[in-house]
């Protein structure tokens, strides 16, 4: 089992998760990040920090295309260790439904 990063992350962004991740296993994009699936370790110390409940175990519901999602987009954008600041607007995009079509951005985050 893995955990893996969902839609409620994107815009919001908190990374509140990537300090408490003991093997470092989470990638930055521009307006989400992701976990490998290979490197985490299923510890589960990641979930209850996030706000938005956007880290889900792999085998929580349907979440197989996340896993996918997680491991392609972890081979391509840079590994971040410390928390930087959420977007200035995160909360505006808490509770919004359907933000992958919306907004999920392909391009690499700043670590």
């Amino acid at each position: 089992m893995t955990y893996v990063v969902v839609e409620s992350c994107i815009k919001c962004k908190y990374m509140d998760c990537i300090e408490v991740c003991p093997v470092d296993c989470f990638y930055v994009g521009k307006n989400m990040l992701v976990i490998h699936p290979d490197e985490c370790i299923d510890c589960g110390v990641c979930e209850p920090e996030c706000p938005v409940e956007a880290i889900l175990p792999d085998t929580e519901g349907d979440v197989e295309k996340w896993v996918e999602m997680n491991r392609e987009y972890s081979e391509k954008w840079p590994n971040i260790t410390r928390k930087g600041e959420p977007p200035a607007d995160a909360d505006d995009f808490t509770e919004e439904t359907g933000k992958f079509d919306k907004y999920f951005s392909q391009e690499p985050g700043e670590a």
